[in-house]
């Protein structure tokens, strides 16, 4: 089995939409091993943002990951990298389709109410930044 990080941002938590979100996940098969809501520190998101770093939008991205909690989850199921990235749309809302969760719920790039880890390795790495 394989599993992911995922990530409701600040937005999807505000708006009250974890439960149709967390839904989602579970329908499709998956299950979440583990989960927290909680505000993350300045630190924690540097490190997990940290190949933005030097970006232009890294100060914005910044201000709306630390704006309100967020919910980290470990995801785990077949290939759940993959169908996770699926169901989560493109990062820009114009071009992901409806029934994705960022076509259906995102209205910002920036603000695009959830994150998905997008290799092996990055889900290795966020998992143990966030639930270690």
């Amino acid at each position: 089995m394989e599993k992911t990080f995922i990530m409701v941002k600040p937005d999807g938590v505000k708006r009250g939409i974890m439960g149709e979100i967390i839904s989602k996940i579970e329908k499709k098969g998956f299950e979440i091993k583990q989960a927290k809501l909680f505000k993350p520190s300045r630190e924690l998101i540097e490190k997990h943002y940290e190949e933005h770093k030097e970006k232009t939008f890294f100060n914005e991205l910044m201000d709306y990951i630390l704006s309100g909690p967020v919910m980290a989850m470990e995801v785990e199921g077949e290939s759940a990298i993959e169908i996770m990235r699926k169901m989560i749309g493109n990062k820009d809302p114009k071009l992901a389709s409806l029934g994705t969760i960022r076509g259906d719920f995102a209205n910002s790039i920036t603000k695009n109410i959830i994150h998905g880890s997008d290799s092996i390795k990055s889900a290795q790495c966020e998992l143990n930044l966030w639930f270690n």
